[in-house]
């Protein structure tokens, strides 16, 4: 189940890739299929261990093309193991909820983000969102759970302060507030009420089968309760005259002395969904910045996604 529409976000074959707070792997499996050289992120070791085995499974079944490549790492969504303008595309989708710092989130993706390239970020919407929060605690008040709830001038304002230009936006997944309010009103962790069983097997055939009237039936729900909102941007180039400011020197000054470059971005550590736990190990940096390269070590393969409701 993708989030990320790529009829509006387009991907071309060999495009760095950063899938940022991957977890199940779902945008990180579609791009390794699309050709895309491809790291996956996130700070939840298991589900990393997890993505690896699928990204695996998914090279031995030919299932990617010649020349596509996947990686899955652990890491810190604050203080990401990449130099600055390592890939072409980032995705991050429901993660940004999670983490208190957002905006220091947005700055490493924008810091290892080359210039030109495209960012999509999702997050859930605040009209379908409101209602869960009004329907249950439990919802929301977990550990690594949501903390805010983003209203959509407010996301697009704060991804325009990093320096992005948006340039489309939508809604996604109307059929899948249903559920998710019905799982709040009967008890999140209570997977045995009658009401979420039955619209659970509505959305898992949905997904399988993928029906001309469900997809007709979200196509229509999506404006007024898709559950995510969706932003696409870019990451604008330097101006001319900017570019071309660092060759200048002082007066006097050997022409080729520059300035020394500026050390990558840093900031207060915090999981990629948890907000509050360390990310990245000692080891991985090394490891991340050969991941971020031409030739990001292939390790692993795609699992359908039939989770209804993450």
């Amino acid at each position: 189940m993708l989030t990320v529409d790529f009829s509006r976000f387009p991907l071309a074959p060999g495009d760095r890739v950063l899938d940022l707070g991957c977890g199940a792997g779902r945008h990180a499996f579609e791009c390794y299929r699309r050709g895309a050289q491809v790291v996956a992120l996130d700070q939840n070791g298991e589900e990393i261990r997890e993505v690896a085995k699928w990204f695996a499974a998914m090279e031995e079944a030919g299932e990617a093309p010649a020349g596509a490549s996947a990686t899955a790492m652990e890491g810190d969504a604050l203080n990401l193991p990449f130099p600055d303008d390592s890939f072409d595309v980032v995705i991050i989708s429901e993660v940004m909820e999670h983490i208190p710092d957002d905006k220091g989130v947005l700055a490493e993706m924008v810091r290892v983000l080359r210039p030109g390239g495209r960012i999509a970020v999702t997050v859930p919407r605040y009209g379908p969102e409101k209602v869960c929060w009004a329907l249950s605690d439990a919802y929301h008040e977990v550990e690594g759970g949501h903390i805010r709830i983003y209203r959509g001038d407010e996301l697009l304002g704060k991804m325009r302060e990093a320096g992005l230009e948006p340039y489309g936006t939508h809604h996604a997944h109307g059929l899948h507030s249903p559920y998710w309010w019905l799982k709040c009103a009967f008890g999140v962790d209570n997977d045995k009420a009658l009401p979420v069983q039955a619209y659970h097997k509505l959305l898992v055939w949905d997904i399988m089968k993928k029906p001309l009237a469900t997809r007709l039936a979200e196509r229509a729900l999506n404006p007024v309760i898709g559950k995510s909102f969706v932003v696409y941007a870019t990451k604008p180039h330097l101006p001319e005259t900017a570019a071309a400011e660092p060759a200048a020197t002082a007066e006097g000054e050997p022409a080729g002395a520059a300035a020394p470059a500026r050390e990558p971005a840093r900031s207060t550590k915090a999981g990629a969904k948890s907000g509050a736990k360390a990310g990245a190990k000692s080891g991985t940096k090394a490891a991340a910045r050969k991941a971020a390269g031409a030739k990001p070590a292939a390790t692993s393969a795609a699992k359908n996604s039939t989770g209804a409701a993450k």
